[in-house]
C-alpha cells in the first residue's frame, strides 16, 4: 500500500534519508521506530508528499504521491504538531474536511461525538489545550474513512484513558474497513499492543523491517542457573548480553529460542526459563544500546 523505494531527502549538506527503503502492506498497522534524528518524520513527510525526494520514489497505492491528489486523497495524516484556522471550531473544520475527502462519514463523525465528551464542538479550536486539539484532529481523521491512517507521535500528550479510547477506536477501524495504518512513535510499549509489523530505523535508514513475531522470534531472553556458575558457552552461542543475580544468569541471545533452550540444557542446569522480550529490549539491543550504535545482530 505504501512503497518507499531507495529515497534519498537532503537539505543542502544535510542528507535526512539515505537510500531508505520501507513497505508498508494493506491492512497492516506499521510501527516506525527508531532515536531521535534517525529520519522518522521526515520519511513521514516524504510519505505525505509534503517534502520531494532528491532520489527514488514514493508510491500510494501504486501512484506517485508528490503533488498527486488522487494519490493524497487515499491518506489521512495526523503530524505531531497540529495546525487549524484562525476561529475555526470543529464545525467549520468538519465541512472543510468534508470538502476534501468524499468518504467522509456524517453518520460516524455524529457517532464519535460521545468519545470526545470534554470537547465542545463550537468552541475555537486554538484556545483548546495541546492534547484536546489532538482529540479534535482524531475524530476528524477518523471521521473522513480513509484508506490509510499515517501519524506522527499520535498520542503523545493525551492521558492514559484517551490514549486506550484512540487505538480502540483505530483497531475497530482496521478490523471492519481494512484500514492500514503507519505509525511513528517513541512509545514502544504502546506500539507493541497494536502493531503487527516493525520498522526501525537509524541515520537516514530502515535498518529492520519485519513482522512483530519474527522480529520477537530473532532474538530471546532466557534465564538459567547453575550450581558452580557460568560454564563456557559454544562459540556459536551468541550472547548479546548477560548479567546475573546470585546463581542466575540473564542472557539475551540471538537465534531460535527453543535451539537455544537446548544447547543450554546440555549443560545440565538447575533451571532455565524463556522469558518474552520486549518491543522497547529488542530496540535497544538491535541499536546496540543506549549510545545506538548498530550491530548486525539479526542478520
Amino acid at each position: 500500500m505504501i512503497q518507499v523505494n531507495h529515497v534519498v531527502k537532503k537539505f543542502d549538506n544535510f542528507c535526512a534519508l539515505n537510500d531508505t527503503t520501507l513497505h508498508v502492506k494493506k491492512g497492516a498497522i506499521y510501527g516506525l521506530v527508531g532515536p531521535n534524528g534517525a529520519g522518522k518524520s521526515t520519511v513521514i513527510r516524504t510519505i505525505t508528499g509534503i517534502y520531494k525526494p532528491n532520489q527514488g520514489e514514493v508510491l500510494i497505492a501504486g501512484e506517485p504521491v508528490f503533488e498527486n491528489p488522487s494519490a493524497k486523497e487515499k491518506f489521512a495524516y495526523i503530524p505531531d504538531d497540529m495546525f487549524y484556522f484562525q476561529q475555526a471550531n470543529v464545525l467549520d473544520m468538519k465541512r472543510f474536511y468534508r470538502g476534501l475527502y468524499k468518504n467522509f462519514d456524517n453518520n460516524l463523525f455524529l457517532k464519535l461525538r460521545d468519545a470526545f465528551p470534554n470537547i465542545d464542538p463550537k468552541a475555537n479550536i486554538r484556545r483548546l489545550s495541546k492534547g484536546m486539539q489532538k482529540q479534535v484532529a482524531f475524530w476528524l481523521t477518523i471521521s473522513c474513512r480513509p484508506e490509510i491512517l499515517i501519524l506522527d507521535e499520535p498520542v503523545d500528550g493525551l492521558d492514559p484513558v484517551m490514549r486506550r479510547q484512540i487505538w480502540s477506536i483505530i483497531l475497530s477501524d482496521v478490523t471492519e474497513y481494512g484500514t492500514t495504518v503507519l505509525v511513528s512513535s517513541h512509545n514502544l510499549r504502546e506500539l507493541e499492543d497494536v502493531c503487527d509489523h516493525v520498522g526501525i530505523m537509524h541515520h537516514g535508514r530502515v535498518m529492520v523491517e519485519r513482522s512483530l513475531s519474527e522480529l520477537q522470534g530473532s532474538v530471546c531472553k532466557i534465564q538459567v542457573a547453575f550450581q558452580e556458575g557460568m560454564p563456557k558457552l559454544p562459540e556459536s552461542f551468541e550472547v548479546l548480553h548477560m548479567s546475573s543475580t546470585g546463581r542466575v544468569y540473564t542472557l539475551i541471545v540471538k537465534g531460535d529460542q527453543e535451539e537455544a533452550k537446548a544447547q543450554l540444557s546440555k549443560m545440565n542446569p538447575m533451571l532455565i526459563d524463556v522469558l518474552p522480550l520486549s518491543l522497547e529490549e529488542i530496540f535497544i539491543y538491535e541499536l546496540g544500546g543506549e549510545d545506538y550504535a548498530v550491530k548486525d545482530i539479526l542478520f
